[in-house]
């Protein structure tokens, strides 16, 4: 017997009508007298299956039933109506299906034959095998729902991916002792005097152009001090250079020095005819 579902009413108690659509804030009670709705429009399947096993099972679970005692005949019919309905909605049976109604056709058969109690004690139960393969695949059911209970990447779970930042990689500065530095600095030198060269140039001063040089300076026939003719910067060699200079030209009689008294400031003079004339004998 079903039990008819009373209709809501309002404050006043009066039956209210229900809305099964809002169309531009406008509640619509009453579908329109010219719309077409194919029949294949829109189908809604509550329950799919896997498998006869898991559809077996399915049944079982809703009629609370002793899995270690199958009413076959019910389970059949079932099974065959369910099957029946999968045809109706033109769903494409598979072959496991088939053979699932006809093992379950040959389990009723053998349980609807009568049998003696002898026989009943040596045959085994045509449900054995069945009963095996529903708590296998239990079994195997249950451990996969305890998996898809887990947390899942990309479900419940975000992996951010970021960018690593560019990581510079740090050197470690090697200890060095200062023995190991001042054997280093040794081999350094010790390879740098491998490497040395001697270059022997022509010297930039000559004696020929410093006697002329000289002369020029004591063109007036004055007396110039001896040591006005010598340069700081020239250095070593530039004094040696002016004084073999001044030899070259007291021995040429080209020039003369004077020193009025001993230690006394030597000059030097260019020497002319007077002078020759009065060194004469």
């Amino acid at each position: 017997m079903q039990d008819e579902q009373a209709a809501p009413s309002d404050a006043a108690g009066e039956p209210r009508q229900l809305s099964f659509a809002l169309v531009y804030g406008e509640a619509l009670t009453e579908l329109p007298q010219d719309l077409y709705i194919p029949p294949d429009a829109l189908e809604v399947f509550l329950e799919a299956f896997e498998g006869p096993l898991d559809l077996l099972l399915y049944l079982i679970r809703k009629q609370n039933i002793d899995i270690l005692d199958i009413p076959v005949a019910e389970i059949t019919r079932q099974y065959m109506g369910y099957v029946e309905l999968m045809k109706v909605a033109r769903l494409e049976l598979a072959a496991e299906y088939l053979v699932m109604a006809a093992m379950l056709a040959e389990i009723k058969s053998r349980m609807l034959l009568p049998r003696s109690g002898e026989a009943e004690t040596e045959e085994d139960d045509p449900r054995a095998e069945l009963i095996r393969r529903l708590q296998e695949y239990e079994r195997f059911k249950a451990a996969a729902e305890d998996l898809d209970g887990l947390p899942r990447i990309g479900r419940e779970l975000t992996v951010p991916c970021l960018e690593a930042p560019a990581a510079r990689a740090r050197r470690l500065l090697p200890e060095v002792s200062l023995e190991e530095l001042l054997l280093s600095m040794a081999e350094v030198l010790r390879r740098a005097d491998l490497f040395e060269s001697h270059q022997v140039t022509r010297e930039a001063l000559s004696t020929r152009e410093r006697m002329s040089e000289v002369l020029e300076r004591l063109k007036g026939g004055a007396f110039v001090p001896f040591v006005v003719l010598f340069s700081v910067e020239e250095g070593r060699l530039g004094v040696v250079v002016t004084f073999m200079a001044v030899l070259e030209l007291i021995k040429e009689s080209l020039v003369e020095l004077v020193q009025t008294e001993p230690f006394a400031p030597i000059h030097v003079r260019i020497r002319t005819s007077e002078s020759l004339e009065e060194t004469s004998p």
